[in-house]
């Protein structure tokens, strides 16, 4: 079930609320052409599916493996860019952020506040973004299980917003890969709050010595199928229609032309299982 701060910023979507909803986007944004070409191809597949839809796109990458790797147009730039997909396809979206002075900046462009899984144990973050009285999508860090999510939960409600959600995105399993452990979702929803699986990054392969990190993104759909079937209320999967010249995490994303049947194959798994 959606709660009733999230079904609101999909009030200009006409969708089925048995759905799951979708964040999609690329990882970062590269330029106005690029968000704008994802943002309506997905809002169409969204519209025909019946799908609640928000736009992602990281205005400003903060966490780069190698310094020289892109980190954006600048923050000014980015976060114009995702405030105009949202006011040109009437979308809600979201963006992350690194640092508790980013929040009241970020919050006046975009709807959801996105954690980083680095830093959700960060008290200063999470109530600054708390303070903003947006929406707040944490990701459960690499080092943590579903339960010891509480913890940033009651932070973000004890600053007076009860508006959080929570993201799935695997565990650290050895040096450079992850693992998803589904009990994950069930644990996260005890929380009272909706839960995200992030299709995208539990498919990451990190610390790789070249310094870009790599990932497996033929298994998005196995992740995210077991996500559904598992009770997730959202998925996160960022797309790209040329991955192999993204600026960032290239190796992770869906070709954008593979997720519109994906999304026809999730739609499916979803009605079987409500």
């Amino acid at each position: 079930m959606i709660p009733s701060y999230l079904s609101n910023l999909f009030e200009k979507q006409s969708y089925n609320p048995d759905n799951f909803f979708l964040i999609a986007g690329p990882c970062v944004v590269e330029g106005e052409e690029l968000v704008m070409e994802i943002a309506d191809k997905v809002s169409k597949i969204c519209r025909r599916l019946e799908i609640p839809y928000v736009f992602k796109a990281s205005y400003r990458k903060a966490n780069r493996t190698n310094a020289a790797s892109f980190t954006g147009l600048g923050d000014s730039v980015g976060l114009d860019l995702i405030k105009k997909v949202g006011d040109t396809f009437q979308l809600p979206t979201t963006s992350d952020i690194h640092a508790h002075e980013e929040a009241a900046e970020a919050a006046k462009y975009i709807d959801i506040l996105q954690i980083p899984a680095f830093l959700c144990r960060q008290t200063d973050l999470l109530i600054a973004a708390a303070e903003t009285g947006k929406i707040v999508n944490v990701k459960k860090g690499q080092f943590l299980n579903g339960p010891s999510m509480k913890f940033a939960v009651e932070k973000i409600q004890k600053a007076g917003n009860n508006k959080v959600m929570l993201t799935e995105r695997g565990n650290f399993f050895g040096y450079q890969d992850l693992v998803v452990d589904y009990r994950n979702i069930p644990w996260m929803s005890e929380h009272g709050v909706p839960v995200i699986m992030d299709c995208t990054h539990s498919l990451q392969q990190p610390n790789q010595t070249s310094g870009v990190t790599g990932g497996n993104p033929n298994l998005i759909t196995t992740i995210a199928k077991a996500a559904i079937a598992t009770g997730a209320d959202g998925l996160f999967i960022e797309t790209h229609p040329n991955p192999a010249v993204a600026l960032s995490d290239g190796a992770n994303m869906l070709h954008l032309s593979k997720l519109e049947n994906l999304l026809e194959q999730l739609v499916r798994v979803r009605k079987a299982v409500i």
